[in-house]
């Protein structure tokens, strides 16, 4: 039974076994000085106070001992008692400043929820938190190749790992998270960053099937790859990047409108919205009207099918199926 009791004792952490054990030597001379100084200390609770005074090395002196054998025990406590305490305290700032390392350095799971993941250290990426930031929104980075956090903001957690790995994803709480955001790494080629990015799809989507993902990809031939492995939203950075230079060539002056466009749309966004039914056999310019003046509602394009019309000719219908690009406030 007591071997029993030993181990239990030998596999608690260092912290709990020097606070028991200087605990109970307190205890052990709080009593014993009361059985060898009644008159000085009437009662066990002032021996124990006096213990814990004198090995901590307060000293208020409402209490002490005045006997040869009171003062040899006072000794005895000092020289056993504080050194336990002592090794108390030092160990309890040693964890402090280690659980702080390992928070910096990415060590340390995140333990909330509603958040937003975001993978990879880039360019991109920076920009994305430096906005997100402002809205108080909770942040996850996963990093393999930081060696720290390199963001001060409050809400943005760091963990550092491989974000194909399960373990640096449950760390990250994917099952409770809102949103995915992969960015590809910017260490590989293209053709092994988006094969990267597809492995990170197939584990996130894995651990949790509903959330949703948006996936940078570079190459054209990956995109339905990207696609099958889970991706709701797909970046062609590489095509996006062409069509601008591309427009550049005919137009002098296409890509400074371009950026100042992307520049205002911080705090507004482009996404496609469904045809309300009072929009159907509606033309183009009437839905304009409408949806600016009833739901400040920028309308800018059409889709039909697999075409989309950007800026299509005022009389053109809209259908029950068409979806409508535009521009929404947030």
């Amino acid at each position: 039974m007591s071997n029993f009791f030993y181990m239990r004792f030998i596999r608690l952490p260092i912290l709990a076994r020097i606070l028991m054990t200087a605990s109970f030597i307190i205890f052990l001379f709080g009593v014993a000085i009361h059985f060898i100084e009644p008159k000085s200390f009437p009662t066990i609770f002032d021996g124990v106070w006096w213990a814990i005074i004198t090995a901590s090395t307060v000293g208020f002196g409402d209490f002490y001992p005045v006997s040869v054998e009171g003062r040899i025990t006072a000794i005895i406590l000092l020289l056993v008692g504080t050194g336990f305490l002592s090794s108390y305290f030092i160990h309890l700032s040693a964890a402090a400043v280690t659980k702080q390392n390992a928070y910096i350095e990415g060590k340390v799971g995140y333990k909330g929820d509603g958040h937003v993941i975001i993978i990879g250290w880039n360019e991109r990426s920076r920009s994305i938190i430096r906005t997100l930031t402002e809205s108080k929104l909770p942040i996850i980075l996963i990093d393999e190749t930081l060696g720290t956090n390199p963001i001060t903001a409050e809400n943005v957690h760091f963990i550092r790992g491989r974000a194909n790995k399960d373990d640096t994803l449950l760390n990250a709480r994917i099952q409770s998270a809102r949103k995915v955001i992969i960015t590809s790494d910017q260490n590989l080629d293209e053709l092994q960053a988006d094969m990267h990015t597809i492995l990170t799809l197939l584990a996130i989507k894995g651990l949790n099937p509903e959330i949703r993902c948006i996936a940078e990809i570079l190459t054209t031939e990956q995109i339905n790859n990207a696609r099958r492995a889970g991706a709701d939203e797909l970046i062609p950075t590489n095509a996006l990047t062409s069509a601008v230079f591309l427009n550049s060539i005919s137009s002098a002056d296409v890509v400074d409108p371009l950026l100042d466009l992307l520049g205002e749309l911080n705090g507004k966004h482009l996404s496609y919205i469904d045809v309300d039914p009072t929009l159907i056999d509606k033309k183009y310019q009437e839905a304009c009207s409408i949806l600016l003046k009833e739901r400040n509602i920028t309308l800018i394009g059409i889709k039909k099918g697999d075409d989309l019309i950007v800026n299509p000719e005022r009389n053109i219908k809209i259908s029950h199926d068409d979806r409508l690009l535009a521009i929404l406030s947030d």
